[in-house]
């Protein structure tokens, strides 16, 4: 069951609804040293205390994997994750966590596929993100090839895609793809365009997951300012969200 946390905004005077009936965070950067998440496991500790306190059980961590920046092999992350595992035990903290990957949409990643087993989650989830300038010319290709290997596509905070039309959504929503959207898009933290365009697909119905995308601290300590927005309460009341199933 959800917590109700009677904090009133000062703007919207809407009572905080926590995490909690989402259990699951899909997306973050909690492995220390290996992209540009925190640089130690103490940070990483003190995140994942504070996103426990926001109501989350479990937490699916998801480094980046990108060719020519963040070269992460699937034995590094398992790896990391064994260490934050074993850290995370040692200060006693009660959460589960596993983790996945973040894969960048590239010629190279495109190359792999079929060749290389990706990190998944859930039901053969594989989260992906495209460049934020243009889409890949052959993005609709790679869906396909990812799903022909039985990959079910989450596509990462699709509304920091500006150059995505509502034509675009719709037409990778037919292709079975699935929208995460991050928190912080509900605050401005990217932008306000980003925001009213988190907002837009929330109206829409079309936001299955949202993730954290936690990199730091700074972060951390602003997702409780969400948790009052009506854009989350709207999202979190429309039983469209999944993370619960994860």
């Amino acid at each position: 069951m959800f917590k109700w946390n009677f904090f009133k905004s000062k703007d919207l005077n809407l009572s905080q609804i926590d995490f909690s009936l989402i259990k699951t965070d899909l997306h973050s950067h909690l492995i220390p040293a290996i992209d540009d998440g925190p640089e130690t496991l103490e940070t990483s500790v003190k995140i994942i205390k504070t996103l426990q306190q926001l109501g989350f059980k479990k937490l699916i961590t998801t480094p980046h994997v990108m060719s020519d920046y963040y070269k992460n092999t699937t034995e590094a992350i398992l790896s990391g994750l064994k260490s934050l595992q074993q850290e995370v035990k040692l200060h006693n903290i009660n959460m589960q966590i596993e983790a996945a990957a973040e894969y960048y949409v590239d010629y190279e990643f495109e190359q792999k596929i079929g060749k290389e087993k990706f990190l998944t989650f859930g039901d053969n989830y594989i989260l992906i993100e495209l460049s934020f300038i243009e889409a890949p010319k052959s993005l609709h290709e790679v869906i396909f090839k990812l799903q022909l290997e039985g990959y079910k596509i989450i596509l990462a905070h699709p509304e920091r895609y500006l150059y995505f039309t509502d034509k675009d959504y719709l037409n990778l929503a037919r292709r079975g793809v699935f929208f995460q959207l991050n928190t912080l898009s509900l605050i401005d933290y990217y932008s306000s365009r980003v925001r009213k365009r988190a907002e837009h697909l929330i109206n829409k119905q079309m936001i299955s997951f949202i993730g954290s995308d936690c990199h730091n601290m700074k972060h951390a300590s602003l997702y409780k300012k969400c948790q009052n927005k009506k854009s989350w309460q709207d999202l979190h009341n429309s039983n469209k969200l999944l993370n619960y199933t994860l």
